[in-house]
């Protein structure tokens, strides 16, 4: 009797666009214009030094990996490093933060949908958003692969486009700019 074995049902481009969109989620385009609506440009300083932190972070990440390889994810670092109880501690932190995100980032993508729904419900939106990703989720990794590839697209897109009206803007080129 043989045992059913695993495939990568994920492609490159997958991978590449899930990983360049998993930081630009829906929480930050409400989040980021409440915040620079209210404290102007030191909002993007304080925006880019967070974002050289992170970078940081996550070289220090990959060099630790290369230097320890460890089975498990970055809290297998802080278990070896500190001992247990701290990466037991890390990984349900962990694992609390994104089961808060995921709650977060489906009210800010329900409210961007009321911008064109505005006649449905908050709560309608964000759970038909979370039963969208969750039925994705269990069909099988490449049709998830998929959903994030060209989601992740159309978040990349606009912020492009937003970066560019934004420059426009600030150059006075835009109607009603700066």
């Amino acid at each position: 009797m043989s045992t059913p074995q695993l495939k990568a049902g994920l492609r490159q481009r997958h991978l590449s666009m899930i990983a360049i969109a998993g930081v630009i989620g829906a929480g930050l385009f409400v989040g980021s214009g409440v915040v620079i609506h209210q404290t102007g440009p030191a909002a993007v300083v304080s925006f880019l030094l967070a974002g050289v932190l992170c970078v940081l972070i996550m070289r220090m990440l990959a060099e630790m990996t290369v230097a320890r390889p460890a089975l498990g994810s970055f809290y297998a670092h802080v278990r070896e490093a500190l001992g247990p109880r701290a990466g037991f501690a890390v990984g349900w932190m962990y694992w609390y933060f994104f089961v808060i995100v995921v709650a977060v980032e489906a009210v800010a993508g329900g409210q961007i949908l009321r911008l064109w729904l505005p006649g449905v419900p908050l709560w309608v939106l964000s759970g038909a958003l979370l039963t969208l990703l969750t039925a994705t989720n269990l069909v099988s990794a490449r049709s998830y692969g998929e959903f994030e590839y060209w989601f992740s697209s159309i978040k990349v897109l606009a912020i492009g486009c937003f970066l560019v009206v934004g420059a426009l803007a600030v150059l006075g080129v835009w109607p009603n700019g700066m």
